[in-house]
């Protein structure tokens, strides 16, 4: 017999079934209690509010532990590649060798970019945010691959993820090459989904780009550990877009914009930032930790801690072996990344920040790595968005094949004016909105 909470609301007395996941996490459901009661729940940011079953991926932020489709984040990044991953997340199983083999071959066949849409990007300023012609870009896809509005069953599901991957690394490298001035290259059929993105990017006409075996896996490892992180910010953006029976790529684009935020997919680049002003400033790291821990500084220490994770995250520990690797490997004399590694040493050593469990997060070494590798600033949370778009997929994909599903359409308490008088336009007085241009009184 299922578990049953009581409510009380007015003097009567109500049941709603406790249910439970694989993971023995609990939960309310409230589903049916306003048509019971006419009562809502209120949850700002939904920080208690769990908007949906998934079998995609868990978390458990106490213990440090990240699973994509059940399957611990350590063993997946020790043995897959970013492809492999990314088939697993979307699909639910991992791939045998002819569905990782088909699934490359769809990757690569699909990488160009129709010629027309080439010429969108002269359209935007060299000055366009990335970000900003990603999400366009990825929308006009769809208007080039019309096939994806009838992704309706596992291959053509597969057809439509592929095109998306594939060509979303096109994009993001064509709109690099856009705001440098430089040729916009095309990608090679010989290459691996990594490497012919760093083709695309740092190759030139007169010079081709040949990363090596420790960048590419460093770059493979980055897109991996950011496939999927359950309902964040923008996969629960691209949910709600695809409930309303929105095509991938259309849902995709809405979850790039959702990610373009600085408080979601701009906290690697506020990592760089920070090491920025602490070299700027001729501050030793020492001084910069002991002015962190004087909460009367306002002095933040970015990329340490996680919202989610109350213990290392676990997707850390692996990028760091990657990032010190990348470092030996390349002998960069970059005084930004000797301050990273120098200050993620200092706050592990520290017990202010040991206690706190504030250990340096994805954030921080994914951003040392994106640096390290010369990705520009302007392009990191592009990075992001590409190692997302897996997840992004898959949970559009579950909402997509959910039989039960229905629009997503949350409530409000509402808290403005009540019964409210028109009033006619010339009996309007107000302050102004704007104070007036040239003391000339218009606006």
């Amino acid at each position: 017999m299922s578990e049953i909470s009581r409510i009380e609301l007015d003097g009567t007395t109500y049941e709603v079934p406790i249910i439970e996941g694989t993971e023995h996490e609990k939960a309310i459901d409230i589903s049916g209690l306003r048509a019971k009661t006419g009562y809502i729940t209120l949850d700002d940011g939904y920080g208690n509010t769990g908007s949906c079953k998934s079998a995609i991926t868990y978390i458990d932020g106490d213990a440090g532990i990240l699973r994509y489709r059940g399957i611990p984040i350590e063993d997946i990044a020790g043995r897959s590649s970013f492809v492999e991953a990314a088939w697993l997340v979307i699909f639910g199983r991992l791939p045998t060798i002819e569905d990782r083999e088909r699934f490359a071959h769809l990757l690569t066949e699909n990488s160009m970019l129709d010629e027309n849409m080439r010429k969108h990007f002269d359209g935007f300023p060299t000055f366009a945010p990335p970000m900003a012609i990603l999400s366009a870009m990825i929308n006009t896809l769809s208007a080039h691959n019309d096939d994806v509005w009838h992704a309706d069953d596992e291959e053509s599901v597969e057809r439509a993820a592929a095109v998306l991957m594939s060509k979303v690394r096109t994009i993001a490298a064509a709109s690099y090459k856009s705001s440098i001035g430089e040729p916009i290259v095309y990608p090679r059929y010989d290459l691996k989904y990594v490497e012919n993105f760093l083709h695309m990017m740092f190759s030139v006409p007169y010079r081709n780009y040949e990363p090596t075996e420790t960048e590419s896996k460093a770059l493979n490892l980055f897109l991996l550990l950011h496939a999927d992180h359950e309902q964040n910010c923008s996969t629960s953006t691209v949910r709600m877009v695809a409930s309303s029976e929105a095509n991938m790529f259309a849902s995709c684009s809405a979850g790039v914009c959702a990610l373009w935020g600085p408080l979601h997919g701009g906290a690697n680049v506020a990592v760089i930032e920070m090491l920025e002003k602490i070299r700027e400033s001729g501050m030793d790291v020492k001084e910069y930790v002991r002015k962190v821990k004087d909460k009367e500084s306002g002095v933040k220490l970015m990329g340490f801690g996680h919202r989610v994770y109350r213990n290392f995250d676990p997707r850390s520990k692996i990028l760091r072996e990657a990032a010190e690797d990348l470092l030996e490997e390349m002998k960069i004399e970059d005084p930004l990344l000797d301050l990273g590694h120098d200050l993620a040493e200092a706050a592990l050593s520290d017990d202010y920040f040991v206690e706190r469990k504030l250990y340096p997060n994805v954030d921080f070494y994914s951003g040392i790595i994106l640096r390290a590798l010369g990705i520009p600033l302007n392009m990191f949370t592009v990075m992001f968005a590409i190692g997302r778009m897996p997840g992004w997929i898959a949970n559009w994909k579950e909402i997509h094949e959910d039989p039960k599903g229905r629009i997503y359409r949350p409530r409000q308490v509402y808290v403005g004016p009540v019964d409210q008088k028109w009033v006619p336009r010339e009996d309007r007085k107000y302050a102004p909105l704007l104070p007036p241009k040239n003391g000339t009184g218009k606006h």
